[in-house]
Order: structure tokens, then sequence, then C-alpha cells
């Protein structure tokens, strides 16, 4: 019988992670309950991040957990490639119930970064269905994160995420970023300047001609570091794409499911696209699964325009797997009748109040946030870009709060069930960190 291997960390390759610098330092998670993580030692951690921007119900929901292993014991796979099964259509109807109005249609996957790169797909297949074949073109944002398939890391406009791979994929261009810390810096809610940054795409289209397919932006881009939308900026945006005949894809998987105190970042910020992305907040992170939901428009194109047979030849496997939808009924039941939305929105201004008080501590250039969401830029360390932050994550961590770094900028995010001793803890440690640290 052969002998299970010991487990000495080697054999995980650890995905976004200084694997040589965390295998020499471990630190472990064990366990997860309400605002908290516990160490394998028992140490509480609270987690001002949600997981990853995904855990808005806080960990270990009693309904959630139910809901999967009633399922698993029913059915624990069925495909969807020419079959169904109930609860993958009732997952998708409670979607529908949350999105804007007109925006019914929803196609599972099982991440954002899938969501993204299927977003896309539709977009290039409803031109087609069209007639509009030469409509190819993608056209993203510097800054923005659309996961890492090579369709979302093509859009994306993080260097760092592409220089690696090469070659992306052809015919897709730019808009530049929207952080102008020189005039919004310490911006409560939406900055004032920017909006006339969305006029870039009409140059591209002055360009492209007839040929831009979609343009993709996350409402609030999460993963560059809280990037507020300048007032105006989406309307424009929006306003071009229907002029153009252009797509507005909007990214939601942070700003998805009440993170910015409404059911979508569209909603609070009242511009309504094309299409949307969603994972994350869709399933509480308890199991993967992610989503798009698009116009009615859109699907009736691209389904009515075949005559018979299959109509978007994409799909996954696990595309709304049993168990990811169980555990999504109950995640949008939480997110229902505990008015996660509502709870974000309570909580926005005391929230908001403690991150910008990290104004005067030590090192920091800008604060800014929206809903439960807020980003601390730090000055960085000549000639070393990003250390300073991973210090402050690492003390706060040793000290019993989870926060996330990107670059130099700290990123908050904590799950929407979060009380005010919860922020005045989560800030208080990062203060005392910001202090600790060495400039």
């Amino acid at each position: 019988m052969q002998i299970p291997r010991r487990n000495n960390l080697d054999a995980f390759w650890m995905p976004y992670s200084d694997n040589k610098y965390f295998k020499s330092t471990p630190r472990l998670l064990a366990r997860a309950e309400g605002m908290s993580y516990f160490t394998q030692d028992g140490q509480e951690i609270l987690d001002g991040t949600a997981g990853l921007w995904c855990c808005n119900a806080g960990h270990g929901r009693r309904e959630i957990v139910e809901a999967i292993q009633k399922q698993a014991a029913v059915m624990d796979f069925a495909p969807t490639f020419q079959l169904g099964h109930p609860i993958a259509f009732e997952a998708a109807a409670r979607v529908a119930e949350l999105t804007p109005e007109g925006m019914d249609r929803v196609f599972f996957v099982n991440s954002g970064s899938e969501a993204a790169d299927t977003a896309l797909k539709i977009a290039l297949a409803y031109h087609k269905a069209r007639g509009q074949s030469q409509r190819v073109r993608l056209v993203g944002r510097e800054r923005g994160y659309h996961g890492v398939g090579f369709g979302g890391m093509s859009v994306g406009g993080i260097g760092g995420n592409r220089k690696q791979f090469g070659a992306q994929l052809p015919y897709v261009d730019h808009l530049p970023h929207t952080h102008l810390p020189a005039q919004n810096a310490f911006s409560h809610g939406q900055p004032e300047h920017g909006a006339n940054l969305a006029d870039v795409l009409e140059n591209l289209v002055a360009l492209h001609g007839d040929t831009i397919a979609a343009v993709m932006v996350e409402p609030v881009a999460g993963s560059t570091g809280v990037l507020v939308p300048p007032k105006g900026y989406l309307e424009k945006l929006r306003n071009i794409c229907t002029k153009h005949g252009i797509l507005l894809i909007f990214d939601e998987v942070i700003t998805g499911f009440g993170r910015i105190g409404a059911n979508f970042g569209a909603e609070r910020l009242g511009v309504t696209p094309d299409i949307m992305t969603m994972a994350k907040g869709l399933t509480n992170a308890a199991v993967p699964m992610g989503a798009v939901a698009t116009s009615n428009e859109i699907y009736s194109s691209i389904v009515d325009g075949v005559p018979a047979g299959i109509e978007l030849f994409h799909g996954y496997t696990y595309s709304g797997h049993p168990l990811a939808s169980a555990a999504a009924i109950a995640t949008l039941d939480l997110h229902r009748s505990e008015d996660l939305p509502g709870r974000s929105r309570d909580m926005e201004g005391y929230f908001g109040d403690a991150a910008h008080a990290m104004r005067d501590a030590p090192g920091v250039i800008d604060v800014r946030n929206i809903g439960l969401v807020a980003g601390v830029e730090l000055e960085p360390r000549p000639g070393a870009p990003g250390a300073r932050a991973m210090e402050v994550f690492r003390t706060c961590f040793d000290r019993g709060v989870l926060t996330r770094v990107t670059g130099d900028i700290v990123a908050l995010s904590p799950p929407l069930i979060v009380e005010r001793p919860h922020v005045d803890r989560l800030f208080g440690t990062l203060a005392d960190a910001l202090r600790a640290v060495p400039a």
C-alpha cells in the first residue's frame, strides 16, 4: 500500500502568490464563521475583504451549507448540454429578478474569468447574427481587470497580468483609466473630475469605424485599487455606445450583489449595460459559480437567428452545476431576506468616514470609497513598488485582520454583515500597522 505523502506545502502551486516566501513563512486559514477566519492555532482573523470580495453574507452560513448538502444527496451532477435540471432554471430566474429590467437571460459559468470570456463571445455572436460580422474589435480600459482567460486578460489593462504570456487577442484597444489623483484625491464616492475621459471612445470609433463590437468596463474597478467612476463618466460611455451600435458590458463580479449598496453597480450608478458579468457574491463563494446576464434583445437575436440546432457554440461542463445552483438560490434568499444591499447602504457612511480617517496616517497619499469598499493608497518606497503595502498586509494579518493589497493600495471590502465595532477594529488595526511599518 502506498503511504500518503506528507503535507509539506510543496504540492500546491499557489495562485497569485509569492510561493517561495509563503512556504517559508506560511499563514494558514483553517476555519471560518461569521465575520472571521481562524488559524490552525485558533487565532481569530477579522475578514476585512470578504475573502476575495465574495463572501458578502459572511462565512459558514447555515442556510447555504444545508442547501448544498441537501442537493448533493439528491443529485450531485447533471449535464446541461441538450439536457437540463430544474434547479439551474430556478437559479437563473432568481438572478433575473435582480438584474436591470429587460436583462432576463442568464448564462451560467464557473468564475468571473469565464464570465468575461463568455460575455465577449456573446457580443461577437450577436453582431454576427445581425449581419455585422465586421464588428470584431473589443475595447477595454487601462487598469481594468476581467479575469485571467485570454479574452478577459486581453481586454483588461493590468500589465503584470499580460507581460508573461506574449501575444494577446487581436483587435483589442483600450480606453484610459479614470484615476486622477491630482484632481480627485480623497474623494468620498464618485469623484467630480474625469467624465471627459469617456470621450476617448469617440476617437476610437473615428479610428476603427464600425468594427467595434463591445466595450467592457467595471462600474468600479476593484482589483486595481478601488477606482470609482467620475460623475457622468458611465453615462457618457452608455450614450456613445448606443450612438454607434456598440454593446456596453459591465463586469459586475465585484460590484454585484450588494457590495456598493444596490443589487448591482448598474442600479447604484444609474446606467444599464447590454451585458453584465457576475460571480463571487452569487453563491457567497461557497461553490464556484459565475454568470452572464444579457438583454432579451441580444438573446433573441442569437437564438432566433438560427433555424434549428445549437445557437451558441459555447459552454462548460459545470454550467449550472446542481450544487452551485443550490448555493446560489440559498444565497439570493439571504440577499433578499437580510437586505444585504440595504445593510451596505446603512453602513456606507460610517465605513467611509473610518476609511478617510486614514488620511493622516503615515504614508497615505489617497483614500477613495463607495459602498462597502475602500482603497487606501500608500506612497511607494523608492525602487520597491508594492513592498510597503505587502508589509502592511502581513502586519495586519499577524495582528488579527485580513486586508488585501494591490500594488501600494490596501483594499478593504468586508462582508456586508459588518457592524460598527468590526469597522473600528479593521481601520484601527490598519492605522497601527501603518505606524509600525517602516517608511
